[in-house]
């Protein structure tokens, strides 16, 4: 997700006020009707209109890496598995849960034979041993390959040490897929539903070539819902796949999005009945706190400075990172800015979110020394001063094109600016898709970053920072952590307490070294149309499913 994803400053990553998924971006979905007709279910038209503060950046399930488009492929695509409103996994395209070995090791899936393309194409076994060879393989230069890892030999693919033949799943026959596990992972079948481990039409794929996933004739569903239109910053709209299997159970008939950057705007299409749920800025909050459809949230989803160590070489010095992770006050920034719900947060994992086999949470273990106070930042940027020999530092500050992100950038801006003298911060605004861009080519110092699960265990925030991660973007590089890491993946499986301690220690020493700045842990506020009915969200993967969504009462609201 993730969920990586994903994002970023009060409204600027849910879209329409979801909660999880990697790197994100995108705010309350909301949008005009869009083209076409749709049909009435009980005398009601079922279409949703909603709006994102952010474009889908790919419809390319090997290549995205942020919440919009995961959302999305949540309503477009099915995996082997989805997930149901408990988070927890049922069959998708799978007919049943896997047969297992004895070891765990070795997956049989049987998928339906019922399951197709929106083009009437069925969908096989083959079409996800496509898909994850054609991730892994490093031609691809997908980001999110490593969350492959698990699978047999998926590193050694993805390192091009073995051909993507060599990958650990075969289809057995058209409706059987084998897959090889390098530990009996836990978790796994959680996993299976998550954006990246979606099948692919190798026909379709390898026709349209470099153009796969970047229009609306260029895409391929077999999912509730199949894209119909997408206007490049403009709006996208999904409609019915009538070829899905399940079809059915699926009531709405479209699903409209339009491109919505500034707050306000939104607010007003949703006042004016253009659109059905909006996500609140604070100064809104206690206006429409007593309205009956104002709910508020909170998520798995945390937001902090990502501090890139390789561009701007005064971010090399510990202690100039500790001193601008240390010179903001989060919970005045939660209680006058955001006024939704955050928290502040030290750490890099949310609050609430997993459960150790002691019953606790998992933060309750972690140490971090990234608190607000000012007067220990002031010290240790005068540590960084003496040891760079220099009292001026000008940091580039990376963060979104919203008027919400300019606004939460200017605050910490003050923030770090009146608490450490010399230090001086200056904003970069960026559309989504170019900020996330800018920081998976290193070419920024300092940006606003989100990160929400993409399963159920911390190692979905942990190993983001292993040395060269393709989301790590920071230049930290520790042997010991990475092989604290390794060990929780690996052999540390069969020990869960020991398992979650070494992740709860490889937390801590990587906030000791201040590589990421926390802020805090995203809270939603907004107003959702009380005739929308069963919207289901989820904590982790993508945000939302709305394939049981319907509208009822609209008519007389």
């Amino acid at each position: 997700m993730k969920k990586k994803s994903t994002l970023f400053l009060a409204s600027l990553i849910a879209v329409s006020g979801f909660t999880a998924a990697c790197s994100g971006g995108g705010d309350d979905k909301d949008s005009k009707s869009g083209s076409g007709t749709a049909s009435k279910s009980g005398g009601e038209e079922q279409v949703l209109n909603f709006a994102s503060t952010s474009d889908i950046p790919s419809m390319d399930s090997s290549l995205a890496t942020d919440q919009v488009s995961f959302d999305v492929f949540n309503q477009t695509l099915e995996g082997l598995y989805t997930l149901d409103k408990n988070d927890k996994a049922v069959p998708g395209v799978a007919e049943g849960d896997p047969e297992k070995s004895k070891d765990g090791k070795t997956w049989t899936i049987k998928l339906r034979d019922d399951a197709k393309w929106s083009n009437g194409d069925p969908v096989t076994a083959n079409d996800f041993v496509y898909a994850w060879r054609r991730t892994l393989n490093p031609k691809t230069g997908a980001e999110y390959a490593y969350i492959m890892s698990d699978i047999k030999n998926a590193t050694a693919v993805n390192e091009g040490k073995m051909k993507p033949e060599e990958l650990g799943v075969k289809a057995v026959d058209d409706h059987t897929l084998e897959i090889q596990l390098e530990t009996n992972v836990p978790y796994f079948q959680e996993m299976l539903a998550f954006g990246t481990f979606m099948p692919q039409n190798e026909k379709f794929v390898k026709e349209k070539g470099d153009k796969y996933g970047t229009t609306a004739e260029n895409t391929l569903s077999n999912g509730p819902f199949k894209l119909d239109s997408w206007e490049t910053e403009k709006k996208f709209v999904l409609k019915k796949n009538d070829e899905y299997w399940d079809k059915d159970k699926v009531k709405l008939d479209q699903v409209n999005y339009q491109v919505v950057k500034e707050n306000q705007t939104a607010l007003n299409l949703y006042n004016t009945g253009k659109i059905d749920s909006v996500i609140l800025t604070p100064e809104n909050v206690d206006k429409y706190k007593n309205d009956k459809n104002f709910v508020t949230e909170k998520e798995a989803t945390t937001f902090f400075l990502r501090i890139n160590t390789t561009k701007n070489k005064d971010l090399k010095n510990k202690n100039l990172r500790l001193a601008i992770a240390k010179s903001y006050d989060k919970d005045k920034y939660v209680k006058n800015l955001l006024n939704n719900g955050s928290i502040p947060v030290d750490t890099l994992m949310p609050k609430e979110f997993v459960k150790g086999p002691d019953g606790k949470d998992y933060i309750d273990g972690v140490k971090s020394p990234l608190n607000y106070d000012a007067a220990e930042a002031k010290k240790y940027l005068e540590k960084a001063k003496d040891e760079l020999g220099k009292d001026k530092f000008e940091i580039q500050f990376l963060t979104y094109d919203t008027d919400v992100s300019k606004k939460d950038a200017e605050y910490i801006k003050e923030q770090v600016e009146s608490n450490l003298p010399g230090v001086e911060l200056k904003i970069k605004q960026q559309p989504f898709k170019q900020k996330l861009a800018l920081e998976s080519k290193g070419d920024y110092d300092i940006s606003m970053a989100g990160w929400g699960p993409d399963y159920p265990d911390p190692m979905t925030f942990l190993d983001m920072f292993v040395t060269d991660g393709p989301h790590n973007q920071t230049g930290y590089s520790n042997d010991k952590y990475d092989q604290m890491i390794k060990d929780a993946k690996g052999p540390l499986l069969e020990k869960p307490e020991e398992r979650w301690k070494t992740m709860q220690s490889a937390e801590s020493m990587f906030l000791e070294d201040a590589y990421i700045a926390p802020v805090y842990q995203r809270g939603i506020s907004r107003l959702r149309q009380g005739y929308i009915k069963n919207y289901v969200t989820h904590m982790f993967a993508g945000d939302t499913t709305l394939k049981e969504t319907y509208i009822e009462g609209k008519d007389k609201k």
